[in-house]
């Protein structure tokens, strides 16, 4: 973990209680003998910084926090927990897990996917910068769609080190979707069509309290969107519990320069 030490704003958490929740009943820490009453999370980028859901191995949703550093966030609690968010980078060329991830979704959403920012991009002034430079050492420059998630993303990059994987992975909430949807087509996700199909499939894969989530969290901090992504996350930390997780790609995963997995987890 990076040792910067950060200010009381850049620390700043907010605790969302779910209403459906009793919250009377204290969160485990990490150490306890816990099975049903254990806590994972899924954590995904929003207007507030991050977003975490933490999630019940029952299927109840406890409660959210948004944070707007990644240190800020209250994981502790969590047995494992699953990041909409690239981990592990190259210093060349694509990734095989996002390759694998984009085969398995249906044509309209293989845009959800995309390269993320090598790691000699982060550095990148601004964009233009960071497209320039990856023409110029590889011959393949880089999306705007990438770069705009690259101060995240190298925030969690200086915060990680390869043993963290042991209990923090990376997922793609569009994977778990699809998955669970039979990899037909949903809506996009912004669309309040989307919103409702989501929803209902993570209701029909055993949680709940999602109502009571999008209404607890103020829509400044983080979008529904943002919410269903962050429980679609926390569904597939579940699994990676459960041993019922898919990994892609297959195999041992690459590992980055830093020894960091590059995989994706649904």
């Amino acid at each position: 973990m990076a040792n910067k030490r950060l200010t009381q704003a850049e620390m700043m958490c907010q605790i969302f209680a779910i209403p459906s929740c009793k919250a009377a009943t204290p969160v485990p820490k990490v150490s306890q003998p816990v099975e049903s009453g254990a806590l994972v999370a899924g954590i995904d980028g929003c207007p507030g910084g991050w977003v975490a859901v933490l999630l019940q191995l029952s299927g109840e949703v406890r409660q959210a926090a948004v944070a707007r550093a990644w240190t800020g966030l209250p994981l502790d609690a969590a047995r494992m927990a699953a990041v909409d968010m690239p981990v592990g980078l190259r210093d060349r060329g694509p990734r095989a897990c996002d390759r694998a991830a984009r085969a398995l979704l249906p044509r309209a959403r293989k845009p959800s996917v995309f390269p993320p920012p090598r790691r000699y991009m982060l550095g990148a002034a601004d964009w233009a910068a960071a497209n320039a430079a990856g023409k110029a050492r590889e011959g393949i420059g880089l999306s705007r769609q990438a770069w705009n998630l690259a101060t995240k993303i190298g925030e969690l990059d200086r915060a990680l080190a390869p043993d963290n994987q042991a209990r923090l992975r990376e997922a793609h909430p569009e994977l778990v979707f699809h998955h669970l949807n039979g990899w037909a087509a949903l809506p996009r996700k912004t669309t309040a069509a989307g919103r409702t199909a989501r929803r209902d499939l993570l209701l029909g894969a055993g949680l709940t309290g999602l109502d009571g989530l999008l209404e607890a969290v103020p829509r400044r901090l983080a979008r529904p969107d943002d919410l269903l992504d962050a429980a679609a996350c926390a569904l597939a930390a579940q699994r990676m519990l459960e041993g019922t997780a898919v990994r892609l790609p297959g195999g041992p995963p690459p590992r980055d320069a830093r020894g960091l997995a590059m995989e994706i987890w649904y």
